[in-house]
C-alpha cells in the first residue's frame, strides 16, 4: 500500500514556483485581479457621497472656487450641468469658508469697477460704467435675500435736461432666479420693488418690472394692492379674530369645561382712512349779547361856530341825537346820525362804524383705518359628558335653554350689533375623542432609517457576494488546478527519471562495443562468430 504524505503549505508554494513560466503568469494574473476587485469594492464602499456646493457658477467664479479648493485638498467633481460637488460632510464648512473670501461674487460688477477709471476716460464712458456698477449693487442686495439664488437689474436712465417738458423719468427691471419650491410673498415683493425705487433718484415704485425665472410678472401686484390688504392689515385682522375667539372659549370654557369648546370668528375691517375739514359760519347772535370786534366814530362841523343854536323852539330841538345802531345781520354796520341846525349857516355830520364777531366753526376729522364693518361667530360646544352607574360614558344634548344662555355670552363678548350684519351660531355637536383615534404609523419597511439601514445593507452584501464568488469560483479551482499541477511535478520528474535510465545504459554499451571493436576486432569477430553458429544451432 503507497504511503501516503501531506506537505506542508510552503513545499506547496515551492512546488507552485516550479510550474512553467506560463502558468505563472497566469496564476499572478489572476492574484492582481482579485486585489484589485477587492480594492474597488473598498474603495467603492468607502467613496464620499457628493453634494451640490455651487450651481451655474461663472467661468471666474468656478475657476477662482477650484483654485481654492485644491489649496485645501478637497476632492471635487462637475456635473451636468457645470454643478460643482464637493463631499456631503464638507459642503456647508466650505461654503462658509469660500463666503469669508469673497466667492463666488456671481459675476456681478459693483462700485468697484469706478476704482479702476483710467485717464482720458469719456463722459459717457463713465455714465455706461456708473449704470453698472448701480445694477450690480442692486443684484447684489437683491440677492441677499434667502428665497432669491440669482438676480440681475437693467436701468434706464434719462439724459437729464434742462427743460421740464423734455425731462424723462427712469425706470427699471429686475429678474429674480428662486431656489427650487420657493416663492416671493406680496410683501417681499413689493420689498425688492421699493429698494429698488429708492436707490435711483426720481424712480417711482410704479415705474420698476418685477419678474421670476418663469416669466411671470410679480410687480402687478404691488400695483394693484389698493384695494386689498397688505401684510401689516391681514396680521392685524388675523390677531382680532384670534382675539375674540379666546374671549369666547374663555367664557364658554368656565361652563362647559376646558377643551369643550372651539370658536371661529370672521371679521371683514375697514381699512380706508377718510380726512375731512368743514368750516361753519353762524348767524348773529342777540345783539346784547354780541361781541364788538371794532367801533369807529367820526364827527364832523362846518358853519359859524360863534352863533346861537337855532331851530325849531321846543322839547324835541332840545333833546341829543340817538345813539347809532347797526344793523343785526350784517357784519359791518354803519349808522350815520346828522342834524342841521335851523340856521342856515351851520351844518353838523357824524358817522360810527361798529363791527361785530362772525360765528366761525373749524372741524378737521380723520375716522380711524380698521373699523369693525362686521363680525361672523360659529361656535362648537361639545355634549355633556355623563357617565352611569355602570361606568358607561355617554354624551347627552345640551338643552335649548343652555344654548340660547351660551348664545346671549358670545353676543357679548363681540358686542353684538344687528344694524352692522353681525351674525353669531352656536351648535352642540359630540366631539371626536382623541384617546379613540387609532394612529396609523407606516409600515416598518417604509420608514426612512429603516431603507436607509436597508440599502447600507444590501451595499455591504453585494460587496461580501462578489467577493465570495471571485473567491470560490474563480480563485479557488484555479488555486486547485495550480495546486494539483504543482503537486503533480515531482512524481513526473521521478517518471522521467526511472524511463530515462535504460535508454542512457544502452546507448552507454552501444558506445563501449563501438570502442572495443576498434581497439581489438579479434574479439567482434568472435561475437559475430558465435551468434551465427548458435543460429545455425
Amino acid at each position: 500500500m503507497a504511503e501516503v504524505t501531506h506537505q506542508p503549505p510552503a513545499l506547496q508554494w515551492q512546488h507552485l514556483l516550479q510550474l512553467p513560466a506560463g502558468q505563472r503568469l497566469g496564476l499572478m494574473l489572476t492574484l492582481a485581479t482579485l486585489i484589485a476587485v477587492l480594492v474597488a469594492a473598498y474603495l467603492w464602499s468607502q467613496a464620499p457621497d457628493y453634494r451640490v456646493l455651487y450651481a451655474n457658477l461663472s467661468d471666474g467664479d468656478g475657476g477662482a472656487a477650484v483654485s481654492v479648493l485644491q489649496q485645501m485638498n478637497i476632492p471635487y467633481k462637475f456635473a451636468d450641468g457645470g454643478a460643482l460637488l464637493v463631499p456631503a460632510n464638507q459642503v456647508h464648512e466650505l461654503r462658509l469658508r469660500l463666503a469669508a473670501q469673497g466667492l463666488p461674487k456671481g459675476g456681478l460688477v459693483g462700485f468697484e469697477v469706478m476704482e479702476n477709471q483710467k485717464f482720458g476716460t469719456s463722459q459717457f464712458a463713465e455714465q455706461i460704467n456708473y449704470q453698472r456698477a448701480l445694477e450690480g449693487e442692486l443684484a447684489r442686495s437683491i440677492q441677499s435675500l434667502s428665497v432669491v439664488q440669482s438676480a440681475r437689474v437693467h436701468l434706464a436712465l434719462a439724459k437729464p435736461s434742462a427743460f421740464l417738458r423734455e425731462q424723462a423719468k427712469p425706470s427699471a427691471s429686475v429678474l429674480v432666479n428662486l431656489y427650487s419650491g420657493r416663492s416671493l410673498d406680496p410683501a417681499q415683493v413689493s420689498a425688492i420693488v421699493h429698494l429698488v425705487s429708492s436707490s435711483v433718484p426720481d424712480l417711482q415704485a410704479q415705474a420698476v418690472t418685477l419678474v421670476d425665472q418663469s416669466g411671470a410678472l410679480l410687480s402687478s401686484d404691488t400695483r394693484s394692492a389698493a384695494g386689498t390688504l397688505d401684510a401689516n392689515q391681514l396680521k392685524f385682522r388675523q390677531a382680532l379674530e384670534q382675539r375674540y375667539s379666546s374671549r369666547i372659549e374663555d367664557i364658554l370654557g368656565a361652563i362647559t369645561g376646558a377643551g369643550n369648546v372651539r370658536a371661529q370668528v370672521t371679521a371683514e375691517l375697514d381699512f380706508s382712512e377718510n380726512e375731512g375739514a368743514e368750516e361753519i359760519y353762524k348767524p348773529n347772535q342777540d345783539p346784547a349779547n354780541a361781541v364788538i370786534r371794532s367801533h369807529q366814530i367820526s364827527e364832523s362841523n362846518t358853519g359859524n361856530s360863534g352863533a346861537n343854536g337855532g331851530g325849531v323852539p321846543g322839547a324835541l330841538s332840545n333833546q341829543p341825537p340817538a345813539a347809532a345802531a347797526a344793523p343785526v345781520n350784517a357784519p359791518n354796520a354803519v349808522t350815520t346820525s346828522s342834524a342841521a341846525a335851523a340856521s342856515p349857516n351851520s351844518n353838523s355830520r357824524k358817522d360810527a362804524t361798529i363791527n361785530y364777531e362772525v360765528n366761525k366753526t373749524v372741524r378737521h376729522t380723520r375716522e380711524a383705518s380698521g373699523r369693525v364693518q362686521r363680525l361672523a361667530v360659529a361656535v362648537v360646544v361639545n355634549q355633556k359628558k355623563q357617565t352611569d352607574n355602570t361606568g358607561r360614558v355617554k354624551y347627552t344634548a345640551l338643552a335649548a335653554a343652555e344654548l340660547a344662555q351660551m348664545t346671549g355670552l358670545v353676543k357679548e363678548v363681540i358686542a353684538y350689533d344687528k344694524d352692522r350684519g353681525d351674525t353669531v351660531s352656536v351648535v352642540n355637536s359630540a366631539f371626536s375623542d382623541p384617546s379613540q383615534e387609532k394612529f396609523t404609523e407606516p409600515p416598518f419597511w417604509k420608514q426612512p432609517q429603516t431603507i436607509d439601514l436597508t440599502v447600507t445593507i444590501m451595499k455591504n452584501l453585494l460587496i461580501g457576494t462578489v467577493l465570495l464568488l471571485v473567491v470560490f469560483k474563480v480563485l479557488r479551482p484555479l488555486l486547485k488546478s495550480y495546486s494539483a499541477m504543482a503537486a503533480a511535478a515531482p512524481q513526473l520528474a521521478r517518471a522521467e527519471a526511472e524511463e530515462s535510465p535504460p535508454l542512457l545504459n544502452y546507448e552507454h554499451h552501444v558506445e563501449h562495443a563501438k570502442q572495443i571493436a576498434r581497439s581489438d576486432p579479434k574479439i567482434v569477430a568472435n561475437v559475430v562468430k558465435n551468434w551465427v553458429a548458435s543460429d545455425g544451432k
